[in-house]
C-alpha cells in the first residue's frame, strides 16, 4: 500500500473527485458530475482557504482516494483548534485495500502537526460499514448530529 502518494488536490482532480463522491447510493442522489461549474467554484474557495486541506491519493497518475480536512480554531476547550474530516472516498477498485486507513491516518497526523486537540468526523446514519471502519480506527460515536437544509 506504499505505492501511492497523498497530495493537495488541484483543479485537474475535480472530475475524479466528483466521480468518487457520486459513486454510491447517497452520492448518486446528491452529485451532478455532468455540471462541473459548482465544483470548480467550490474548489477555488477551498484552494484559497489556508484552513482547508482537500487531498487526493494518487497511484501511477490515477486518483484513487480523496478527503477534505478542515481546521477550526475556537474558544471552547480553552481556545483549542479542532479538525473535521469530510468527504472520505475511495475508488471502487481500491476499497478494502487499506487506503482508507492510510488517508485517515494522514488526516490525524496533519491535525496533530497543526496543533489540533481533537479530530471529528460525521458519517451518514445509513453508512454502517463506514461507522465500523471509523470505530476500528479509534473514533467514538459521541454526539447526535442535526442538519437543516437551506436549499
Amino acid at each position: 500500500m506504499s505505492d501511492f502518494r497523498i497530495r493537495r488536490a488541484t483543479a485537474d482532480d475535480i472530475p475524479d473527485i466528483v466521480a468518487m463522491l457520486a459513486d454510491d447510493p447517497l452520492g448518486a442522489r446528491r452529485e451532478s458530475p455532468d455540471d462541473p461549474a459548482p465544483y470548480r467554484a467550490a474548489f477555488e474557495t477551498l484552494d484559497r482557504d489556508p484552513k482547508q486541506r482537500l487531498v487526493v491519493a494518487v497511484r501511477d497518475g490515477r486518483t484513487i482516494g480523496t478527503l477534505q480536512l478542515t481546521l477550526i480554531p475556537g474558544l471552547s476547550r480553552r481556545g483549542a483548534t479542532r479538525s473535521i474530516i469530510e468527504a472520505v472516498r475511495i475508488h471502487a477498485d481500491e476499497r478494502g485495500s487499506g487506503l482508507g486507513t492510510r488517508l485517515i491516518e494522514w488526516a490525524v497526523e496533519e491535525s496533530r502537526r497543526e496543533g489540533c486537540v481533537l479530530v471529528q468526523l460525521t458519517s451518514d446514519a445509513t453508512r454502517t460499514d463506514a461507522h465500523r471502519f471509523y470505530e476500528r480506527l479509534g473514533f467514538e460515536a459521541s454526539h447526535v448530529g442535526f442538519k437543516l437544509p437551506l436549499v
